[in-house]
């Protein structure tokens, strides 16, 4: 499983690296994307949803994860 955390990346959105790891992805591949901003969890899970993907959520306090395979 590749993990991306997200919550230490300031300089720019959460939303780069975690794209940047679906489209790096094989199929069948699986992939842990945890994030702490809100409005950038939605939109992935929107872009998740559009992109026909499934996905787990997980809440634990302030930080979002979300896993899926490709």
């Amino acid at each position: 499983m590749t993990t991306v955390d997200t919550r230490e990346r300031k300089q720019y959105s959460p939303l780069i690296p975690a794209i940047t790891a679906i489209c790096n992805g094989k199929p069948g591949d699986q992939i842990k994307i945890v994030m702490n901003d809100d409005s950038a969890f939605r939109d992935l899970k929107e872009y998740l949803a559009e992109q026909s993907i499934g996905f787990r959520e997980i809440y634990d306090g302030d930080v979002m994860t979300v896993e899926f395979t490709l």
